[in-house]
């Protein structure tokens, strides 16, 4: 027998000692598949949690959703890496009868950040429920797997541009990589994101309500760098990363534009790169979603991300969305004949 249930106070999450652990730290190897992620996302980022949850008497699927009005999202934001559901080893069937009782729930979901496998088993899942599926490619995640390599190894194998770069500039610029948090080089980084080319933050106070978690953890690795002549000085860029599971998460990275000659930035990321590689031994590096140039110089694989839009076809304010769907689908046709 299958039962479904949904939650929209977190707390109630918590206190089920079986979902808490499937969505605690012993289980899942990533920030973003836990419940204290989505805990801080309805803190800080006014986010509406509704968590969907199957459970039958081998396991549990979650999907964390959010929103209200019949339209439901991914529950994430600016800093979430990708979006999947969260299931027990074995009860990945749960995700049909999640489909199935949605209905009752929302009229249209569009999740976005998908990787490609939860992509497709969700698509599948819903349109067997008899929803209409839409899916695209929304995103790319780049990232590095060592196989094996150490720093050196690594770093040989980047472009001759950035090791020149790193050749000239690394005697100019002081790093320091700290495993804990500390308040003084966090305002620091905010202090320079202020000044960088960066967009403006989706929510600072849930990105150091993190790293202050994470440093509490001992997961952090946060980074700092100023001039080498002037290290009591004003620093010129800082960097936040997350290490578990043996993978690095590169969340935040920021460098002062007037201290671009010096290359802080670059010579950063390679101490960080290090010290990730080297002292906490990871096997992969993650750099997020986002096709920006430089990561291309860091990183050597990249995986799509996929957006997953499904609408019940029986509701009418669904019917002028499919309408637009049906007329861009139908030049798009006539485009390519």
């Amino acid at each position: 027998m299958v039962n479904v249930e949904y939650h929209d106070d977190l707390k109630e999450v918590q206190s089920d000692a079986a979902l808490a652990r499937l969505l605690g730290t012993e289980t899942q190897a990533a920030p973003f598949d836990r419940l204290a992620w989505w805990q801080l996302l309805a803190e800080h980022c006014d986010l509406r949690p509704k968590l969907a949850v199957a459970r039958n008497g081998a396991g549990h699927a979650v999907l964390a959703l959010a929103g209200c009005g019949g339209h439901l999202t991914q529950l994430s934001n600016w800093y979430t890496f990708r979006f999947r559901p969260i299931t027990s080893p074995g009860a990945e069937p749960l995700l049909d009868a999640l489909a199935q009782d949605l209905k009752r729930r929302a009229r249209r979901i569009t999740l976005t950040g998908l990787p490609q496998d939860d992509a497709q088993a969700l698509c599948a899942a819903f349109r067997g429920a008899g929803w209409l599926a839409s899916l695209e490619q929304s995103d790319v995640n780049h990232i590095l797997n060592l196989s094996g390599r150490d720093y050196a190894a690594y770093i040989a194998s980047r472009p001759g541009k950035l090791r020149t770069t790193l050749k000239r500039k690394s005697g100019k610029v002081a790093t320091q990589v700290l495993t804990h948090f500390d308040p003084t080089v966090w305002a620091a980084y905010e202090d320079i994101y202020a000044e960088s080319w960066k967009p403006e933050e989706g929510s600072p106070a849930f990105l150091r309500a993190f790293a202050e978690a994470e440093g509490a953890a001992g997961r952090l690795r946060l980074a700092v760098a100023h001039a080498a002549d002037d290290r009591q000085g004003p620093a010129l860029a800082a960097q936040m990363w997350t290490v578990e599971g043996g993978t690095a998460f590169i969340h935040k990275l920021a460098h002062r534009e007037s201290a671009r000659p010096l290359s802080p930035g670059s010579v950063l990321s390679a101490a960080l790169f290090q010290h990730v590689i080297d002292t906490d031994k990871v096997t992969l590096i993650d750099f997020g979603t986002g096709d920006d140039p430089y990561k291309r110089d860091w990183m050597e694989q990249v995986r799509p991300r996929y957006r997953l839009d499904v609408l019940r076809p029986s509701a009418p304010a669904n019917w002028p969305v499919l309408a637009r769907k049906t007329l861009r689908s139908l030049a798009a046709l006539a485009k390519r004949g």
